[in-house]
């Protein structure tokens, strides 16, 4: 049976032309970015333009004081790149301390949780080695938007009025910045964020009399680092506040593990793929088991098998996924983890022979020698030990019967001259800890992805960064970059992407296509955001993947949760064709908010 055809209607066309594309998950993001290249930037220019605005428009999908994933490569170095902008745990975060604040979990809410903010520290890497623009230029657009205003949107207002009584009676400082007098802003009421514009500032003053544009951004890394920024968070946190187990605790984050901290690039892990290169991070985010979930349905002749519109081929791909990820939470982290074995064929091989006609609901990672699995707890409910009702959500995404609370950010730009650049930026959502009013934003939450049980690579450990979810993606062709892309979405962002991939590189889908084609994803996996639970052997689709699809996936033992029509996924992607020289790009429609625009 053939690739199942892609439908002729979509929701937006997949833009094409010859002098810059841009895509992100907030229209105001795009539009920025896009104003960046038509005034003569680079895509890393318009990539951090782009970048603060969505710490403006997007401030309960991440912040400032959150992380960032980006893959990229330079029209010089067609190579992919890694920048890595995933702080780590603070010097304070031990085991043993958090055992001993009665926890069994990282909270997933409350800056306990808080791994050191990388996010801007690592835009500023980037502005200053591959940009071209002035520090104060490029801010230009974050600046205005922070000090004059922007209509906010349905969502912000949404998640302000959940947690609003978590900000009332526990978070004042919060519930000051985001409903002053009890207000909660309605949908398009102009909203400012007058501290974070003063941060902003002060960045772009620390670098006003150095000599040369990489020395002023140079000078505003630092005065991040060690500066106002770094003083008052380590302040603010150390007063008690209302964790997600429902008990108060101080965090641990200081000065110095602001001042320790710095954004750095590594080498991209790469598989080859119908004759594809498809690049991911290593080990220390989840991006790995997205390149071994395709290294395992390489090795199926029949093309319908990995095709998601079919009952076979999606019961292949949610098969495909739950081993793959079996082996994340088995052997993943800030470690000396066996990448290369886990992505040989000879191991792919293996783990193909374990899929069979009926749904697992096993956890099962492979063996791989030299490394034992750690196999985690794994749990279909939790109540915090305290008894109280938890307080606050982690990561603001898809919940596992698919209703949406919110996602990360993705950006995504290329230039007319081939560099280009796949950016998920996250963390410090206005919902992870209290506001710190001095600044504006409160700190991310990532570190709730680290265990406290000990023998895992995830393991909360001092100075190492927890295995993000964060997992932008490039694909080369003959070593030449033609695809970025990436997605929000937690657990879910590369099993997303695996669709669109598989739609593109297999199906012949075009970039809209592939974003708008019905999606699916297995919640049978151990989750990353607190309280880590699971549900064995369950999935979550789009109902427009069909009844008959969906009767039969149940029939072969998955346990299906409809999602709605349009709920599933927030893909963007950008493309060059190198013999042609046309870009492409394409954003994703669900939630109304994600946009392309190039020419």
């Amino acid at each position: 049976m053939a690739f199942t055809p892609p439908p002729a209607f979509t929701t937006r066309p997949t833009l094409q032309g010859r002098f810059g594309m841009s895509a992100s998950t907030h229209w105001l993001a795009t539009a920025s970015a896009q104003a960046v290249l038509e005034r003569g930037g680079n895509a890393f220019d318009a990539a951090v333009a782009g970048a603060f605005v969505l710490h403006i428009v997007e401030p309960h999908l991440n912040g400032p004081g959150g992380d960032l994933v980006a893959l990229f490569a330079t029209a010089e170095d067609p190579r992919p790149v890694v920048l890595s902008g995933q702080g780590p745990a603070p010097v304070g975060a031990t085991r043993e301390h958090y055992l001993a604040e009665g926890l069994e979990l990282v909270p997933g809410a409350g800056a306990l949780a808080a791994a050191v903010p990388g996010a801007v520290d690592a835009w500023l890497l980037l502005l200053k080695d591959h940009g071209t623009w002035e520090l104060s230029d490029v801010l230009a657009f974050a600046l205005d938007y922070a000090e004059n205003g922007h209509p906010v949107l349905e969502r912000v207002c949404t998640t302000i009025r959940t947690v609003a009584p978590l900000f009332a009676e526990h978070w004042p400082t919060s519930a000051e910045r985001w409903m002053p007098g009890g207000h909660i802003p309605e949908p398009g009421e102009v909203i400012v964020d007058r501290a974070y514009a003063r941060v902003l500032r002060g960045l772009i003053a620390a670098g006003a009399a150095a000599g040369s544009r990489e020395d002023r951004i140079e000078a505003a890394r630092t005065e991040w680092s060690t500066g106002f920024v770094a003083r008052a968070a380590a302040a603010f946190v150390r007063t008690p506040h209302r964790h997600s187990d429902g008990a108060d605790h101080a965090g641990v984050i200081a000065e110095q593990d602001f001042a320790g901290y710095r954004a750095q690039y590594e080498d991209a892990v790469t598989v080859e793929f119908r004759g594809h290169t498809i690049a991911k991070t290593n080990a220390w985010s989840q991006g790995p088991a997205l390149l071994e979930t395709l290294a395992i349905l390489d090795g199926f002749a029949d093309d319908e098998r990995l095709d998601p519109s079919t009952e076979l081929g999606a019961h292949t791909v949610l098969e495909a996924q739950k081993l793959a990820y079996a082996d994340r939470d088995a052997y993943f982290g800030d470690a000396r983890v066996p990448v290369e074995a886990l992505l040989s064929p000879e191991y792919a091989a293996s783990r193909r022979e374990l899929i069979g006609d009926r749904a697992s609901a096993e956890f099962r990672p492979g063996r791989v020698p030299g490394a034992d699995p750690f196999f985690p707890p794994l749990r279909t409910e939790y109540t915090p030990p305290s008894g109280v009702a938890a307080e606050g959500v982690g990561e603001p995404t898809v919940s596992r019967t698919g209703e949406t609370r919110g996602d990360t950010c993705h950006i995504d730009v290329v230039d007319r001259w081939g560099n280009i650049v796949s950016a998920t930026p996250s963390g410090g959502w206005l919902q992870s800890s209290p506001t710190i009013p001095e600044l504006g934003f409160c700190l991310g939450t990532r570190l709730q992805m680290t265990w406290l049980e000990e023998g895992s690579a995830s393991t909360l450990t001092p100075g190492k960064r927890p295995r993000t979810t964060l997992t932008p993606t490039l694909v080369l062709r003959d070593g030449i970059p033609v695809t970025a892309l990436g997605s929000p979405g937690g657990d879910q962002q590369d099993q997303w992407q695996l669709l669109y991939l598989l739609r593109t590189i297999v199906g012949g889908y075009t970039p809209q296509q592939a974003i708008d084609a019905p999606a699916l994803h297995t919640t049978s996996i151990a989750e990353s955001f607190w309280p880590r639970t699971w549900v064995p052997a369950g999935a979550v689709v789009e109902s427009r993947l069909g009844d008959a699809v969906i009767a039969g996936l149940e029939a072969r033992g998955h346990g299906v949760a409809r999602a709605g029509d349009w709920t599933l996924g927030r893909l963007s992607s950008v493309g060059r064709d190198a013999a042609t020289g046309i870009l492409s790009a394409a954003a994703n429609p669900r939630g109304m908010q994600g946009y392309a625009a190039g020419r």
